[in-house]
């Protein structure tokens, strides 16, 4: 009897290390001291040293049940991408700078080629977000997952001077709230979503003219990457008082997260045009809009509060990033929370 026997291929390991390199280098920054395939990832903050007080910020987060789709249309090239979204834009937040991620695969049988295909998403969603990919763990457990199955997670630091640092303390009545589209539903709500819509590979194949796509690539749409948006503000010198990434739990409790006490958010909920997918999750689901808001980042996958005079500035700015922005509402005097009208 031998690991192999019992389920475990450390030469499968092996190789896809060796397929996940060329990916990994693409991501690498002058601050990373350690080799691919070391113990740990070694990260140095010399660059960083001119800050007056330079603080770490810290996500970690997976994709959820979005990988059951994933799994359906043996598709796995831009999960990875997901993974990475989910922290750094926790991060970014907080206006600190991505630095460094390191993801987390445990699967019940290590095929190279997919667990390539994984970090190549990875790769790529470090690239965007400019954090390099120093580290990570493929841990083969069968008979934990079925052999086709895999769970993905990741973590992520940045930094920021505190000074710097987005707190939402700054936030006053007549402030202006602005949204920045998403590219669809990301990485929430897909325990809802896989009941709305049956999770068929004929079914999510289907090509819908609305959606300009079948069901199954838009359901697997990656999760936006709002770094280069938040860092193009704090370059351009726009006092972002208050940020939420929105995500499970969708607008009701992530705009409020931002806010202080004693601030109110209003949204308008007509000030943008909500995609047609959630208008699709709405009418097959018989769900209310409160759940869909409660559930969905209904479109806006991202969203600041800056002062009044700095919303033309700032909109510019979010346009020419290459994302798309919206006039929410405005912040008022009230209990801590939001009302959609």
């Amino acid at each position: 009897m031998d690991y192999k026997q019992a389920g475990v291929d450390i030469e499968a390991g092996y190789k896809a290390v060796d397929l996940m390199k060329e990916h990994i280098k693409k991501t690498m920054r002058k601050e990373v001291l350690s080799d691919i395939g070391g113990f740990s990832g070694a990260f140095s903050l010399k660059r960083f040293m001119n800050m007056e007080n330079p603080t770490l910020v810290s996500g970690t987060d997976g994709v959820g049940t979005k990988l059951k789709i994933a799994f359906l249309l043996d598709t796995h090239d831009t999960i990875g991408i997901d993974c990475v979204a989910m922290c750094v834009n926790d991060i970014a937040c907080s206006g600190a700078e991505p630095l460094f991620f390191l993801d987390y695969i445990a699967c019940g049988k290590n095929d190279p080629s997919k667990i390539a295909s994984i970090v190549k998403g990875v790769s790529e969603g470090c690239v965007e977000a400019g954090a390099a990919l120093i580290g990570g763990e493929t841990a083969e457990m069968p008979g934990f997952y079925p052999e086709d199955e895999y769970d993905l997670a990741g973590f992520a630091v940045g930094i920021v001077d505190q000074s710097e640092l987005i707190t939402g303390k700054e936030v006053k009545q007549k402030d202006v709230i602005i949204g920045i589209a998403s590219s669809g539903i990301h990485s929430n709500g897909y325990s809802l979503v896989r009941q709305v819509f049956r999770m068929q590979k004929d079914v999510l194949d289907t090509y819908y003219e609305v959606l300009g796509s079948s069901l199954g690539e838009a359901l697997l749409t990656p999760t936006k990457i709002y770094v280069k948006s938040l860092q193009g503000l704090k370059g351009g010198n726009i006092n972002v008082k208050a940020c939420s990434h929105i995500t499970g739990g969708g607008f009701y409790e992530n705009i409020p997260r931002m806010l202080p006490e004693g601030m109110h958010g209003l949204i308008r909920s007509e000030s943008y045009e909500i995609p047609p997918l959630f208008n699709m999750l709405k009418k097959d689901g018989d769900i209310s809009d409160q759940v869909m808001y409660n559930t969905f980042n209904m479109g806006i996958g991202m969203a600041i509060v800056v002062a009044p005079d700095q919303v033309d500035k700032a909109m510019k700015i979010i346009q020419d990033s290459g994302e798309q922005p919206y006039i929410l509402g405005e912040i008022q005097d009230g209990t801590r929370g939001i009302t959609l009208c």
